[in-house]
């Protein structure tokens, strides 16, 4: 039907109306910021970007999920995660949010983006949705293009996911 008709949006707010699939808190900007001065990896180390201050304070809008999930990460830290919702069939790896603030689309790879890179393509043929030949097209995208990958900032871009 397409991802604009095939229930895309179904369970991506909360009851409270918060929308999950960028409820997170932005890191990308601290480590950003901590890049263009000279901090990392000494004074800011790149490996574990801690939750801000604000992020945490009991009036500041964080879905319950999101803190059950941040207090799982302080609990058990790990070094890779997946985000897989319904809608389009694309892998996307980071980042997701572009460098330059005022852009909505700009490759944006991270330091490790071969990795990341790697994964996605071993991922995008084994799923057999995304293999398929009669698959749909995500809104007008085609990703078949790109192997059904893409740098997730260069495909729009997503603060705090």
């Amino acid at each position: 039907q397409g991802s604009e008709l095939s229930g895309w949006a179904m369970g991506r707010w909360t009851y409270e109306g918060i929308d999950l699939n960028h409820n997170f808190a932005d890191l990308n900007t601290a480590l950003w910021d901590a890049e263009d001065n000279d901090l990392v990896p000494h004074e800011f180390p790149n490996h574990y970007i801690p939750i801000p201050e604000y992020y945490t304070f009991a009036n500041a809008t964080v879905a319950p999920e999101t803190r059950a999930v941040i207090d799982w990460m302080q609990r058990y830290p790990f070094v890779l995660s997946a985000n897989l919702h319904g809608g389009e069939l694309v892998v996307t790896y980071p980042f997701d949010m572009t460098r330059t603030y005022w852009k909505a689309q700009e490759l944006t790879p991270p330091a490790d983006d071969g990795v990341f890179r790697w994964l996605a393509t071993v991922y995008a043929p084994s799923n057999l949705a995304m293999a398929s030949e009669e698959r749909r097209l995500c809104h007008y995208d085609d990703f078949t293009r790109f192997g059904n990958i893409i740098n997730g900032a260069n495909w729009h871009t997503v603060p705090g996911s």
